[in-house]
């Protein structure tokens, strides 16, 4: 699949760093493009991007899911988008092999791509730790599908409480465990709650106080990234919500769907979300590419793998100086990294873009030079903490910056307008509370009368 008159530039991902990289370049790279004289192809496993930010809103049913992805073939027309998962890299010799689903289908095996210049930007996965139990009952929050499947769920438990007299069902139905305090779980678990408490006011039987939310997180403070001041203002708000926060406190068991903590307390639960963290892509293991001892590809700050010519990556997968800090106190001390977030992400695409442009080209490439400006997060509906270039803000004017920066940053006109328009919608009618968790097996209806279910008929 290689020729000499033609530079292919492989992109491994389809996320942030994927997706921008391969936008930006048909438009840098566009006259080449339609002479045949590049080709970009962009290999993920999903054929959409994933504006991850919205991920607690979809699940609220603030957004709705298909607006929080991007098709890939629909923004990138210039470019190859091959649904699939790279499984191995040879940088030697330029070749990248690809397990698509028809070579599942068919059994003809994977397939091999040579490539002249490589994007290393997988993303992360979730990271694990052996709790007993977790591989079994606990929910991750990294997908739209797991952000839809847990809203259903979530509104499924109420269903459950609604309808039981067992006062032991009822209350692992109404318990609520939420592991890890980043921006994920905290975001995730505040918009829920928010759902759920709006939801409970048409059940008969069930009242807010009857629901218990925990927050579980190892260290002494939750959403570092807005600071300590803004950290313990968003504890404070949270427990005023009669949300349980448990500070320094770990998940040592959810066997038999019981949450073990390491204070001691026992919470019987049908509900345990895993966002406890994220770690590289296995890919970059597989790569033979340099890595750091955390596992991210060591990268320069013009976003080259350090030492490797041709490869480049950003985003998660890559520790890149950070030339905007205060350079170490002692010479033989490691510079400061760029933080793996989505602030960072994008814009380092388009330094990348840029740079693998000026490659292809032969003209001199330059350094991603970005101050971090500050972040913020969502508490729910009408709250939030933000800490902006110095700036901190919390309540209403956190939250409406929240939606107003990341409804600038998500992609594409169509979703911002999509998105804007289901806000005001919002605003204006009441919240849909309906679980739809049929959707995740369509066919248990048609199994049930084609085979031994409810609707058999006697012969």
């Amino acid at each position: 699949m290689s020729s000499n008159n033609v530079a292919r530039v492989l992109v491994v991902g389809g996320g942030y760093v994927g997706m921008y990289t391969a936008l930006r370049l048909q438009r840098k790279l566009k006259q080449e493009l339609r002479q045949g004289t590049v080709e970009v192809i962009v290999v993920d496993p999903e054929p959409y991007m994933t504006y991850q930010p919205f991920l607690p809103e979809a699940a609220a049913g603030s957004i709705s899911p298909r607006h929080v992805v991007v098709p890939l073939r629909r923004v990138l027309p210039q470019c190859k988008v091959v649904v699939g998962e790279v499984t191995a890299i040879d940088h030697d010799e330029r070749r990248a092999t690809i397990t698509t689903l028809a070579a599942e289908e068919t059994g003809d095996g994977a397939i091999e791509v040579a490539y002249d210049e490589l994007v290393l930007a997988p993303g992360s996965v979730s990271r694990t730790l052996p709790v007993p139990g977790l591989a079994d009952v606990g929910i991750g929050f990294k997908t739209v599908e797991e952000a839809i499947g847990l809203r259903n769920h979530v509104l499924e438990q109420l269903d459950i409480a609604s309808s039981t007299r067992d006062p032991a069902v009822r209350d692992a139905a109404l318990t609520f465990v939420f592991v890890g305090g980043g921006y994920a779980g905290v975001e995730a678990l505040a918009e829920l709650e928010d759902m759920a408490r709006y939801a409970v006011r048409y059940y008969h039987n069930v009242k807010p106080e009857d629901m218990k939310w925990i927050l579980v997180e190892a260290t002494d403070r939750i959403l570092p990234e807005v600071g300590p001041d803004m950290g313990r203002y968003a504890v404070r708000e949270l427990r005023g919500r009669n949300i349980d926060v448990r500070l320094e406190t770990r998940l040592e068991s959810c066997e038999k769907r019981v949450a073990v903590l390491s204070d001691g307390s026992r919470f019987p639960t049908r509900t345990l979300v895993w966002t406890a963290g994220v770690k590289p892509h296995p890919i970059l293991a597989a790569s033979g590419l340099p890595l750091t001892g955390h596992g991210r590809l060591k990268c320069t700050a013009a976003l080259q793998v350090d030492g490797v010519e041709h490869a480049w990556s950003a985003g998660d997968a890559a520790a890149v100086p950070d030339v905007t800090a205060e350079p170490p106190a002692k010479p033989d001390e490691p510079r400061a990294l760029c933080a793996p977030n989505a602030q960072h992400a994008v814009r380092q695409s388009k330094v990348l873009a840029e740079n693998i442009a000026a490659a292809v080209r032969g003209g001199p490439i330059v350094d991603y030079a970005y101050k971090y400006a500050g972040s913020v997060a969502s508490l729910g509906l009408h709250k939030g903490v933000a800490h902006i270039y110095g700036r901190k803000m919390r309540g209403y004017p956190a939250w409406f910056m929240h939606r107003a920066y990341h409804l600038g940053r998500v992609p594409t006109f169509n979703r911002k307008a999509r998105v804007l328009a289901e806000w005001t919608l919002a605003g204006l009618f009441k919240r849909e509370i309906v679980s739809l968790g049929s959707l995740e097996n369509p066919r248990a209806e048609f199994e049930l009368a084609a085979g031994t279910g409810r609707h058999n008929e006697a012969s």
